[in-house]
């Protein structure tokens, strides 16, 4: 048995923001999105290097280890960011967060820094797969706010790491992929206003991958969508 990822990636630019620093790429066997920090033009700069620097993963030859050719990978790309801000002092400061999966027979290695989130449904049941490197995580970890309360705290953006030319901690991991799985990754343009409920439900019950991702971006818009907003959503199928 042969998997691939059917997948789509889409884009918006919300309703406050007035440039994009969000990167997406979505194909065959790699998926990715990336969400700039730093300020224009700086932040969308550092999204749109990292992005770059994995879609070249999607052509690679048979890997035994796709989650550690994604940290590796990333971590070209944040040398390169350091390269190009140490260049120019306007873009002091610039960085990325990123959520990346890179599937290989049937492992899908992960990697991720920051607030990005990757979402896995999986026979009905919506899981989130990755934790957010965030100060406010850092507090639901440690009892000090309660889940529920962390979409309103008002330094519920502050990541904790990000590709930003300096050392970082990424997580990496290796998942089984199974044909029917359908993975979502999402800058927080989407999850901090979105609940887990209502991304369920439109992963549930939209098969279309189009209509699907576009229905979460009108869910961030109706939302209010102060941030851009990306959504990369993936099928595993057989070949």
């Amino acid at each position: 048995m042969s998997l691939i990822l059917d997948a789509v990636a889409v884009t918006n630019l919300g309703l406050i923001r007035t440039n994009n620093e969000d990167s997406a790429y979505a194909g065959r066997r790699l998926v990715a999105v990336a969400d700039g920090i730093g300020g224009l033009p700086a932040g969308e700069l550092a999204s749109e290097i990292v992005i770059t620097a994995l879609r070249v993963l999607e052509e690679t030859e048979r890997v035994d280890d796709p989650a550690g050719l994604l940290k590796a990978t990333v971590e070209a790309a944040n040398r390169r960011i350091l390269q190009v801000a140490s260049a120019d002092p306007a873009r002091d400061g610039m960085g990325t967060t990123v959520t990346a999966l890179l599937l290989q027979g049937s492992l899908l290695g992960l990697v991720h820094v920051g607030d990005s989130r990757c979402y896995l449904l999986r026979d009905g049941a919506l899981a989130q797969v990755t934790r957010d490197h965030t100060f406010v995580q850092t507090l639901v970890d440690e009892g000090m706010l309660r889940p529920e309360d962390a979409r309103f705290h008002p330094r519920r953006s502050l990541v904790t790491q990000a590709v930003q030319g300096h050392d970082y901690t990424a997580s990496v991991e290796t998942l089984t992929a199974k044909p029917g799985d359908r993975y979502l990754l999402c800058s927080d343009g989407l999850s901090d206003v979105v609940t887990d409920e209502a991304i369920a439900a439109a992963m549930r019950t939209l098969p279309d991958l189009t209509t699907c991702a576009n229905a979460l971006i009108t869910l961030a818009l109706e939302a209010g969508a102060p941030d851009n907003i990306t959504t990369v959503v993936a099928d595993v199928v057989e070949k």
